[in-house]
C-alpha cells in the first residue's frame, strides 16, 4: 500500500546523501601530505641559535603543509633526553637534533634512529654514525682560517690571546685544533695567552681580568664567538682604551647586535662566517621526507669577514630578509582569498542543492498527495475489516468466557465428586486398620493406601479452596479469637509426626492472649501449610520455632521457621507464585499450598515474606493488622463462630509426614541373591514398594538423588538401575547419560520410570541411553520382566565372550564405551600371551584403571575373573598350536607364557582331561 512513497523516500534520501558528498568534497581541496618535523635545540638563548630557528621557518614558509614541533632543552642533557622521547610519542616523522653534548645524547639519538626515524644531526655531532645525516660547519677549518688569517694580517710580530669556548665541548676543541694548526709555522705568531669563556659575554670579561697583566704585550685577540669577542672589547676599552689591539671573532650573524654589525661599527676587526644550518637542515629533512637524493655529510664552507666585505654580506642579508617579508606577506593575502574563495564555493553548493531539493521535495509532494489518496482508501478498507474482526473477537472472547466458567465448573463438581470415593477409601480402612489380625506386610499395604488417600483428599482440598479464592472471590468472615491459643491447636496436632520425624517444635509467645481478627476456617490453612513445610523440610534432629508476638500494637506476627534445607535466593523470590516448585526440592507437591497461603492472607489485610538461605533453612513471616477497621461489615461476624476440628483438619497436611513402617529385612544367613539392583527414588513410600516386591529375586541398593546414586553405582557396580527421571541434584536422564559415559559403569543397563508419557519425552529418555522407558503408573510383573530380559541379554553378550567357539564373527555390542573397553582388554592379553611374567596390574597400568574396577569391569561383562579368562586363552591358543603346527610341547609352553613344561601339562590336562601330547596323538589319529 506505501511502496510508492517508500520508493520516493529512499529516492530522496539517497539523493540527498550524494548532495551532501558532493558538497562535503567541495568544501576541501587536495591537501598535501603533512609531515610532522621535530626539532630539539640543545639551548635557544643565544643569538646564533635564534638565527638557526629564524632560518628553519623561512624554509618551513615554503612548505605550508608540514608541521613544526620545536622544544628547547636550556642546555640540560637529561631535559634534552626526555623531549627526544616525548616527540618520540608524539610520531614525528624526522628528528632534526643540535645536541648539547656528544656522550649523553648518543644513545637516544640511536634510539630514534634503529625505530626507523631519519635523524638529522644539526651542528655538533654525536658519539656515533646511526644518523641518516649531519648538517653543520667544519669548526676546525673556522678555527684554522681565523688563524691564517689573523698571521696574514702583519709581517710584524703577533703576540695572540685566544678566549675559547666551553671546555670539553666539541666546537670549542675543534676550533682551538683548527687554530693552532693556522698558527704554526708563522715565526712571526706567538700564543701568549689562552683563557676559557664558556662562550659568555661576561665569563670572557671575567677570565681576562685574571690575566690582565698578560695582556700588555699582546696585540690581537681570537674569541671563539663574536659574543665573547665583544665581550673582550669591552674591557680593553676599559684596560688601555689608547692601545690599538685587534680582535677577531666567530659566527658573523645578521641583524642588530651581531657579528655583521659589529665588523662594520668598528667593534670587531674581523669575524668568521659560522653558518647556523638551518635552512640547510630543513632542505635536508624534505629530500628525506620525499625520498629524494640527499648527502649524509653536508659541510657548510666558512670565510673572514672584515671591512673590506662587510657592507656586501649585510647588504645580501637585507636583501634575503626583505624577500621573507614579501613571502610571509604574500602567503596571508593567498590565505585570506583561499579563504573567501572556499566561503563562496560553499554558499554556492548550498544555493544549488537548496534549488535541487525544492524541486525534489515538490516533486515527492505531489508524489505523496496521490499515494496518501490511496493509502486513505486502502486505509478504510482496512479499518472496516478490522472493526469486523473486532467484533468476531468479542464474539468469541464471550464465548470462551463462557467455555471457560463451565470447565472451572465442571473441574469444581468433578473435585467434589472426588471427596465421595475418598471417603469410602478412607472409612474402610480406618476399620482395617484396627484388626490386629493383619500381617505386617498386609498391614504396611493398608497403611501406604491411607496415606496416599489423604494426600488426594489434601489435593482436592487444595484444588476447591483454589478455585473459590482465585474464581469465586470467596469472602472471609472474621471474628475475635485468641491467636495464640488457635496456633497451638494446630502446632499440638503436628507434634506426634514431628517425634517421629526427630524434629523439635518450641512454641513462644509474648502474650498469653492475643485477639485478633481473622476467619478460623480459612486462617488454619496458612499455619497447616507453613508448619506442614516446615516439618518436611527439616533435618533429622532438627528444630521448628513457632513464635507469636505483636508489633507496636499495630499488627500480629507469626515466625514459621526451620533450620532444614532453605532456598536459594530464586526460589524465594517466586515461592508463592502459581503452581511454583522449586528445583530439586525433595519432596514434591501440587505447588498451590504457599500460593492459597499468601492469598488468604492478603484476604486478611495482611503480608507474608520469606527470608531463606540455602542449607541454613527458611523462616515465614505473616503479619495480620490488629483490629477490624480495616473489615467491611458485611465481613464481620459478631457471633461466636464454631472452630473446626483440628485434629480431623490436619490429617490431609500429616499425610506426607508419616513414616511407614521399614520392609522386614531378609534373613542375612539366607542365600544371596545372584544379581543386584540400585533403585533410585525420591519418594520415600514408592522407594520402599520397589524394595518390598524387588528384594524377592535381587539384591537392593538404594539412593535418593542422583549423586548418592552415581557414587554408589561406581562403587558397588550393580548388575542393573532403576531410576526416576525428576530426581534431586542431578535428573535421572543425567544420571544415565553420566552413567553411560563412563567405562566403569557403560555396562550396567538402566530402566528409567517417570509420570511424563509424552512420546518426546519417552524419545528423550532413549536419547539418554537408556536401555527402557517406563511410565507411571506401571505393572510391577512388566517391570520384573524388563528387568530380568536386560539381564538375559547381558548374560549372552557375557557367553559370547568366554565361549571356546573360534568363530571370526562377532556378536554386537550395544554400547560403545563396552566394546572399546573389550578390545582393549582382549588386545592386551593377546599381545602377551608369550610373557611368563603378564599380570593384572600390568593390565591395569596399560587401561589406566584400578585393580577393583577392573575385576568388576570384566566380570561383569566377561563373566569371569581375569586370571581364569588368560588362562583359558592361553589354554585355547595350546589347542589350536598342538592341532596346527610342528612345534614341541616344550616350545608351545613357553610360546604361551608357562615357564615349567610339566605345569602346563597338569593345567592343561586339568581342563581337557588330557595331556598334551595324547590331545595331539588323538587329533592326529581323527584327522
Amino acid at each position: 500500500m506505501y511502496s510508492g512513497t517508500f520508493r520516493g523516500l529512499s529516492f530522496c534520501s539517497a539523493l540527498c546523501s550524494l548532495l551532501l558528498l558532493l558538497l562535503t568534497g567541495c568544501g576541501h581541496g587536495k591537501k598535501d601530505h603533512e609531515y610532522r618535523i621535530g626539532f630539539s635545540q640543545c639551548i635557544g638563548s643565544d643569538m646564533w641559535r635564534q638565527t638557526m630557528l629564524q632560518e628553519m621557518k623561512m624554509e618551513l614558509s615554503l612548505h605550508p603543509g608540514a608541521k613544526f614541533i620545536y622544544k628547547d632543552a636550556d642546555g640540560d642533557n637529561n631535559r634534552q633526553i626526555e623531549q627526544v622521547n616525548e616527540m618520540l610519542k608524539e610520531g614525528v616523522d624526522i628528528l632534526i637534533i643540535s645536541p648539547n653534548e656528544a656522550e649523553p645524547l648518543t644513545p637516544v639519538v640511536e634510539k630514534v634512529y634503529n625505530s626507523g626515524i631519519p635523524v638529522v644531526v644539526l651542528d655538533r655531532k654525536t658519539s656515533t654514525q646511526q644518523y641518516t645525516a649531519y648538517v653543520g660547519a667544519d669548526n676546525y677549518q673556522v678555527g684554522k682560517i681565523a688563524g691564517e688569517y689573523i698571521a696574514s694580517l702583519s709581517d710584524s710580530p703577533i703576540d695572540l690571546a685566544e678566549i675559547t669556548g666551553l671546555a670539553g665541548s666539541s666546537p670549542a676543541m675543534e676550533r682551538e685544533r683548527g687554530f693552532m694548526d693556522g698558527i704554526a709555522g708563522k715565526a712571526n705568531v706567538k700564543l701568549k695567552v689562552k683563557v676559557h669563556g664558556n662562550w659568555l659575554r661576561s665569563v670572557a670579561i671575567s677570565q681576562l681580568d685574571k690575566v690582565k697583566d698578560q695582556l700588555k704585550d699582546v696585540n690581537y685577540i681570537f674569541a671563539h664567538n663574536d659574543v665573547m669577542a665583544a665581550g673582550a672589547r669591552a674591557f680593553l676599552n676599559q684596560l688601555a682604551p689608547h692601545r690599538p689591539i685587534k680582535i677577531v671573532g666567530v659566527d658573523a650573524l645578521p641583524g642588530q647586535g651581531g657579528g655583521l654589525q659589529m665588523v662594520s661599527d668598528g667593534v670587531l676587526n674581523a669575524s668568521l662566517l659560522y653558518p647556523t644550518g638551518g635552512k640547510e637542515a630543513i632542505e635536508t629533512a624534505f629530500h628525506i621526507l620525499n625520498n629524494e637524493p640527499f648527502n649524509k655529510l653536508n659541510i657548510m664552507q666558512s670565510l673572514a669577514i672584515d671591512s673590506a666585505n662587510v657592507q656586501l654580506m649585510k647588504l645580501q642579508w637585507n636583501r634575503i630578509n626583505s624577500q621573507q617579508h614579501d613571502i610571509e606577506s604574500q602567503r596571508s593575502l593567498l590565505q585570506e582569498q583561499r579563504i573567501v574563495y572556499n566561503n563562496q564555493k560553499i554558499i554556492m553548493n548550498i544555493i544549488v542543492i537548496t534549488l535541487v531539493l525544492a524541486i525534489v521535495f515538490g516533486g515527492l509532494a505531489f508524489f505523496s498527495l496521490i499515494e496518501n489518496r490511496k493509502a486513505n482508501r486502502s486505509l478504510e478498507a482496512k479499518n472496516q475489516e478490522i472493526l469486523a474482526q473486532r467484533n468476531q473477537l468479542v464474539e468469541m472472547s464471550a464465548k470462551a468466557d463462557a467455555a471457560n466458567e463451565a470447565k472451572f465448573n465442571f473441574f469444581t463438581n468433578i473435585s467434589h465428586e472426588f471427596r465421595t470415593p475418598l471417603t469410602l477409601i478412607l472409612s474402610p480402612l480406618d476399620e482395617m486398620l484396627k484388626d490386629d489380625g493383619k500381617h505386617g506386610s498386609e498391614n504396611r499395604s493398608l497403611k501406604v493406601i491411607q496415606q496416599n488417600a489423604f494426600r488426594l483428599l489434601g489435593l482436592v482440598n487444595q484444588l476447591l479452596d483454589y478455585r473459590k479464592l482465585e474464581y469465586d472471590n470467596q469472602k472471609v468472615k472474621v471474628s475475635e479469637n485468641d491467636i495464640v491459643g488457635f496456633a497451638r491447636k494446630i502446632t499440638d496436632s503436628f507434634r506426634h509426626h514431628a517425634q517421629k520425624l526427630n524434629v523439635n517444635m518450641i512454641v513462644t509467645n509474648e502474650a498469653k492472649v492475643i485477639k485478633s481478627w481473622f476467619d478460623p476456617l480459612m486462617l488454619d490453612k496458612v499455619f497447616f501449610n507453613l508448619i506442614a513445610n516446615a516439618l518436611k523440610f527439616s533435618n533429622q534432629k532438627g528444630t521448628v520455632r513457632i513464635n507469636i508476638r505483636k508489633d507496636q500494637d499495630k499488627a500480629v506476627l507469626i515466625e514459621v521457621q526451620d533450620n532444614g534445607l532453605g532456598m536459594s535466593r530464586e526460589d524465594a523470590e517466586q515461592v508463592f507464585d502459581q503452581f511454583y516448585q522449586a528445583d530439586h526440592a525433595p519432596i514434591l507437591g501440587s505447588g498451590i499450598g504457599l500460593t492459597l497461603t499468601k492469598q488468604i492472607v492478603t484476604l486478611h489485610h495482611g503480608t507474608i515474606e520469606v527470608k531463606s538461605e540455602k542449607w541454613r533453612g527458611s523462616t515465614f513471616t505473616v503479619s495480620l493488622p490488629l483490629g477490624h477497621a480495616h473489615f467491611s461489615d458485611s465481613q464481620l461476624l459478631h457471633q461466636t463462630p464454631v472452630l473446626p476440628d483440628v485434629a480431623e483438619r490436619s490429617r490431609t497436611y500429616t499425610a506426607d509426614l508419616d513414616q511407614l513402617p521399614d520392609v522386614a529385612k531378609g534373613d542375612v544367613l539366607s542365600k544371596p541373591k545372584e544379581y543386584s539392583v540400585l533403585i533410585v527414588e525420591d519418594n520415600p513410600d514408592l522407594l520402599h514398594y520397589l524394595e518390598e516386591k524387588l528384594s524377592e529375586h535381587f539384591e537392593i541398593y538404594k539412593a535418593a538423588n542422583g549423586i548418592s546414586a552415581l557414587q554408589s553405582a561406581i562403587e558397588r557396580v550393580p548388575d542393573l538401575i532403576i531410576s526416576d527421571v525428576v530426581l534431586p541434584e542431578l535428573s535421572g536422564k543425567g544420571l544415565c547419560e553420566r552413567l553411560k559415559s563412563d567405562f566403569r559403569t557403560s555396562h550396567i543397563p538402566v530402566i528409567l520410570l517417570t509420570a511424563q508419557n509424552s512420546l518426546e519425552q519417552q524419545i528423550s529418555g532413549i536419547h539418554a541411553m537408556a536401555d527402557a522407558y517406563l511410565t507411571k503408573p506401571f505393572d510391577i510383573g512388566y517391570l520384573l520382566a524388563t528387568m530380568q530380559g536386560l539381564i538375559k541379554n547381558r548374560m549372552k553378550l557375557k557367553e559370547r565372550f568366554t565361549s571356546d567357539n573360534e568363530s571370526s564373527e562377532k556378536a554386537p555390542i550395544a554400547k560403545t564405551l563396552d566394546h572399546k573397553f573389550v578390545n582393549d582388554f582382549l588386545g592386551i592379553v593377546e599381545q602377551n600371551l608369550g610373557n611368563e611374567n603378564f599380570d593384572v596390574e600390568e593390565i591395569c597400568s596399560l587401561l589406566s584403571i584400578s585393580r577393583v574396577q577392573l575385576y568388576r569391569k570384566v566380570k561383569a561383562l566377561l563373566g569371569c575373573s581375569v586370571a581364569d579368562y588368560i588362562l583359558n586363552r592361553r589354554l585355547k591358543r595350546a589347542k589350536y598350536l598342538l592341532t596346527n603346527s610342528n612345534k614341541s610341547i616344550a616350545e608351545i609352553t613357553y610360546e604361551i607364557g608357562f615357564s615349567n613344561p610339566n605345569y602346563f601339562s597338569t593345567v592343561f590336562k586339568s581342563k581337557y582331561n588330557s595331556t598334551p601330547s595324547e590331545f595331539r596323538r588323538q587329533h592326529l589319529i581323527s584327522s
